[in-house]
């Protein structure tokens, strides 16, 4: 069974940071066709893909909003997923969702972690 823990939410002001994690259990994250990823929903807004990291490729994906101050990166020893958020944004408020994506299958999806940006 696949678990996803994701930690390190919180409230921070404008221009801050923070460091999500997320922590997997039956889901090897250094396989190469796996993906991993962190999306977010803000209130009343669909949920978007911020970032994405695959052993792949090599490459990694991030959303126009965030690029250039989030950088999502992976510990394999640990099979843990991060994503460090720098110069925060109140737009940048939502609930931040770790996401597990095998080659066939289905995604599996962490409980979400509250990322609150305010003065």
């Amino acid at each position: 069974q696949v678990q996803l823990e994701e930690s390190g939410g919180g409230l921070v002001q404008p221009g801050g940071s923070l460091r999500l994690s997320c922590a997997a259990s039956g889901f090897r994250i250094s396989f190469s066709l796996n993906t991993m990823a962190w999306y977010r929903q803000a209130p009343g807004k669909e949920r978007e893909l911020v970032a994405a990291i695959t052993s792949a490729d090599g490459v990694n994906y991030y959303s126009d909003s965030v690029k250039g101050r989030f950088t999502i990166s992976r510990d394999n020893a640990k099979n843990t997923v991060y994503l460090q958020m720098n110069s925060l944004k109140p737009e940048d408020t939502a609930v931040y969702y770790c996401n597990a994506r095998p080659p066939v299958g289905y995604d599996h999806w962490g409980q979400g972690t509250q990322v609150t940006v305010s003065s």
